[in-house]
């Protein structure tokens, strides 16, 4: 993987990433407008369809929007294009019509999409697909994009643990699927791990990892939904949540503003900080997943002429930077720098092996 270009994958998120009020999402994809500086080599058309959080989701959706971005950046022949879904019944469809369309590479983001994928690209075998969160099997033309989100949500649930003034700490997903529970199997076992070395009984409340059996809004869209979830589990007592739930989590995030400074956020996907700024004084942190540079180099890579193929694909882990946790930022003060050290002896720890995070739902 290339490098990770934080400075500029943040002025593409804010310049074309999270300004897409603009953009026509309907039935037909809309393409971005080409630069004056085309190249010319052969457009590379770059189609990638949204799950149902839509474009705009502040998460997984705008982190790959943002990747197509950058990818073109460093390719000037890749034409990136999407079209967002608002319902499951839209994957498909909205797969084949950028098989109609002869794009060079359709991307499906988002793991629900996996059933869709497989379908259309068995029927289409000299197409090149991409997913995001998940992986299908002998679909040799599809490439995956995974990451082991649990490690990363093991820190954040660390450092939630040390953080957490009342000894109660939360989290709820949107749907109960594996690269959802996943962040929340590595987020629960960060609790233990900080209840076992500090002789504590920090509790999780929305997550039973040896149950698997939680809190979830059942969409990834409806802001409402996570305010009533997080009120629920304020009233129970957690100071420190974290929803797994794409634009469903911003109601997380109002519940915590209105707080006075009594709850926090930890977000999930993109640093909260430069996705959501707006919250930015409530996110803690971050549970990173860098679809962003996992999605650029495999356009950039395919717009150049290599093969993508499929297997193995690309895992993100956090000795490749493909996950992390992002700065505190505003709560950088807040943090003690005890618990800051311990973090990061935590992470080289899981780099090199000695400290085991496991997960049923991590990708195999």
């Amino acid at each position: 993987m290339r490098p990770v270009r934080g400075k500029r994958i943040v002025a593409i998120l804010a310049a074309g990433g999270l300004s897409l009020a603009a953009a026509a999402c309907g039935d037909a994809p809309e393409e971005t407008p080409s630069g004056s500086g085309a190249s010319t080599a052969a457009a590379y058309k770059a189609c990638m369809v949204t799950d149902t959080g839509g474009i705009d989701d502040r998460s997984f959706n705008a982190s790959a929007w943002a990747g197509l971005q950058a990818a073109k950046e460093a390719q000037s022949n890749v034409d990136p294009k999407y079209v967002a879904s608002t319902a499951e019944a839209d994957y498909e469809p909205n797969l084949r019509q950028f098989v109609t369309q002869k794009c060079n590479f359709i991307l499906s983001v988002g793991g629900l999409m996996g059933d869709a994928t497989k379908k259309v690209a068995a029927e289409n075998t000299s197409q090149q697909f991409g997913i995001v969160d998940s992986s299908i099997e002998g679909a040799t033309n599809v490439f995956p994009m995974q990451f082991a989100t649990e490690q990363a949500a093991f820190l954040a649930g660390y450092v939630a643990a040390g953080y957490s003034k009342t000894g109660k700490v939360a989290t709820y997903g949107g749907l109960k699927i594996p690269p959802v529970t996943v962040f929340m199997d590595g987020f629960a076992d960060g609790v233990a791990h900080y209840n076992k070395v500090k002789s504590k009984n920090v509790k999780v409340i929305g997550w039973d990892k040896a149950k698997q059996n939680g809190t979830f809004a059942e969409n990834f869209g409806d802001q409402n939904k996570g305010k009533t979830i997080t009120n629920s589990q304020v009233s129970q007592g957690a100071d420190v949540v974290m929803p797994v739930a794409g634009g469903t989590g911003l109601g997380t995030a109002d519940v915590a503003k209105a707080s006075g400074g009594k709850v926090s956020v930890i977000w999930v996907d993109q640093d909260g900080c430069k996705s959501a700024e707006q919250y930015c004084d409530v996110f803690l942190t971050t549970v990173v997943k860098n679809i962003t540079d996992a999605v650029e180099t495999a356009v950039a890579d395919g717009a150049a002429g290599k093969t993508l193929g499929s297997a193995p694909g690309y895992l993100g882990t956090l000795e490749n930077e493909g996950v992390s946790i992002a700065p505190f930022n505003q709560f950088d003060s807040k943090v003690d720098a005890g618990l800051k050290a311990e973090v990061e002896k935590l992470k080289a720890d899981i780099i090199a092996g000695t400290v085991k995070v496991e997960s049923a739902n991590a990708p195999k």
